[in-house]
């Protein structure tokens, strides 16, 4: 079970064991993947949620155990999406998927000493 600053945490969390099957999901996925089943989606594989090739693509990323991180735009709504891999005790346990909404601009600080 999920810490409660998880569950109530603004950004989805989606969490799935090595095999692919979804162990976890905070309230905002649960949300969000309402009208897929919400929470009845834990159990099941997280691959059969994603259509071709996005389902090809999630499992050579869980068979190569690489993050992969990238932004789309939904109903006018920008989101950051960050998916990888997580460990316990140095093995590899399963794949977290993490989907935050963005602000139409966001400022960027670099912060390396000139």
């Amino acid at each position: 079970m999920a810490p409660q600053w998880v569950k109530e945490w603004p950004a989805a969390v989606t969490v799935c064991d090595e095999n692919g099957i979804i162990l976890e999901m905070n309230d905002r996925a649960a949300e969000i993947f309402a009208d897929s089943g919400g929470r009845k989606l834990v159990g099941t594989n997280v691959q059969d949620c994603h259509p071709e090739p996005a389902r090809s693509r999630l499992k050579s990323l869980m068979d190569e155990r690489r993050t992969n991180v990238y932004s789309i735009e939904k109903a006018g709504r920008k989101k950051l999406i960050y998916q990888a891999p997580w460990y316990e005790a140095g093995r590899f346990k399963g794949f977290i998927e993490m989907s935050l909404e963005l602000p139409e601009s966001i400022p960027h600080f670099v912060r390396d000493k000139r």
